[in-house]
């Protein structure tokens, strides 16, 4: 399905939208969600993507998210995205903003984060596996094996998960 997906401007608002083939042929500025799951002790769920995806097909990733489509509340998208890939409908807790670019892709980001009791659902056209990573193994893994991760999260996110890593080492991941 060609979903009709929005179009962001460089100061972080909608404007526009346009066919989500057109947007991944043009590379064309869109908005995008992010959120990293964690359980109760800490841990980060990290997941393999399929290799269907149109972008970075059977990487991992340790956030769930997507494009937001038009005229979606990027609150509502994120809430969407995790529940359609891992099952998950927590209350999500908004970390901030932030914009990417590569040569594949370019947006905005609504980044976010929840904790959660459940075992993920994996939704099988999205996700391959996935399994819960002490923090500071996920960040040997953004260190050693950078080519195998979304780059995108960890543009966005890998900052924001080493400090997680950080007060993980005092006790105190979830603050």
């Amino acid at each position: 399905m060609d979903e009709i997906v929005a179009l962001y401007d460089e100061n972080g608002h909608p404007h526009g939208s346009v066919r989500r083939s057109v947007m991944r042929r043009h590379n064309l500025r869109h908005g995008a969600t992010a959120c990293v799951l964690f359980d109760p002790a800490g841990r980060v769920y990290v997941h393999q993507r399929t290799a269907t995806k149109d972008l970075y097909p059977s990487r991992w990733d340790f956030a769930a998210g997507g494009v937001l489509l038009d005229g979606e509340d990027p609150d509502a998208a994120a809430a969407r995205e995790t529940a359609e890939e891992l099952g998950i409908t927590t209350p999500l807790t908004k970390i901030g903003e932030g914009d990417y670019a590569d040569d594949h892709t370019t947006y905005r980001g609504f980044l976010y984060w929840t904790v959660s009791d459940q075992e993920p659902r994996l939704q099988a056209e999205e996700v391959v596996q996935g399994r819960w990573m002490p923090l500071d193994e996920l960040v040997t893994l953004l260190d050693e094996h950078p080519d195998d991760v979304m780059p995108d999260s960890v543009g966005l996110l890998g900052d924001w998960i080493r400090v997680r890593a950080a007060r993980a080492i005092e006790g105190d991941v979830l603050r």
